[in-house]
């Protein structure tokens, strides 16, 4: 690998112990904030289950009844471990990020840096609006749906009450937030492919149709079985392909000026 700023070769080796330290750094930073979590994984739970006990009110369930149960002895302390991780992982992804590019910056060219950057800096700030699109939209609205299945009981008639469990609470909001996050990141990659040549907006516009398929397909597969949860997640994400191929139109024209200024040079 060459340093592109002063031309210097360093040996395979030295990567390689460059990135195991910058890995290093990361996996520390991710543990020590795992710990602070795991302090807090009550309150942070907590919050997490607000959307739910929020449409719990809503629909007139009663103190009584506005609960979260677990049926094995370790379930709950597995999901305040779970809730730790998830926390260090979302705060500690930046710092990921700063480290791969912190050892990838050394052989890139100013051009290359400057391009690169945004990217980095928005890939965090999509996940995080992704993850509160999820959070304060999408599971209140699949939350609604599954709690209108409840009947109320009656003579000869057993009642159907919802009673959600602390792990599979967790494991559906994460599952949703991580779909969501993940998603929302189109942006970044198909320009990123735009720019490196392996995707052209004009392919990209072409397979609109096919890309629109598989956009509710993935939708269906990672979201409630809501209509609404579903166009929830399919909405944006098209909107996205869309703004996808128009960055990669700017990067093509960007791409075209400059080998024009080079062909005058």
């Amino acid at each position: 690998m060459t340093d592109a700023a002063d031309g210097h070769k360093m040996p395979l080796l030295d990567h390689l112990i460059e990135l195991r330290q910058r890995l290093l750094w990361g996996v520390v930073a991710l543990l020590a904030v795992f710990l602070v979590a795991f302090f807090f994984a009550q309150d942070i739970f907590t919050f997490l289950a607000k959307p739910l006990a929020e449409v719990m009110l809503e629909y007139g369930i009663d103190d009584g009844r506005q609960r979260l149960i677990f049926t094995a002895l370790t379930e709950v302390f597995f999901t305040y471990v779970k809730v730790a991780f998830f926390t260090a992982g979302f705060i500690c992804f930046p710092i990921f990020l700063t480290q791969l590019w912190m050892f990838v910056a050394p052989g890139l060219y100013k051009n290359e840096k400057e391009a690169l950057a945004p990217f980095l800096a928005a890939t965090p700030v999509l996940f995080l609006i992704g993850g509160a699109l999820v959070y304060y939209l999408i599971f209140p609205m699949a939350a609604r749906f599954f709690i209108s299945f409840e009947m109320p009981g009656g003579e000869g008639v057993l009642p159907i009450e919802l009673e959600p469990k602390v792990g599979e609470y967790l494991s559906l909001l994460m599952k949703l937030i991580f779909a969501f996050g993940i998603c929302f990141q189109l942006p970044v990659i198909m320009t990123l492919m735009a720019r490196v040549g392996m995707a052209t907006s004009e392919g990209m516009a072409a397979k609109r149709k096919y890309a629109i398929v598989g956009v509710f397909i993935v939708a269906a597969i990672f979201t409630p079985p809501d209509p609404l949860s579903q166009l929830s997640l399919a909405i944006p994400i098209i909107v996205l392909y869309e703004i996808s191929i128009h960055m990669a139109r700017l990067v093509e024209k960007k791409r075209a000026a400059r080998e024009a200024e080079e062909e005058d040079s």
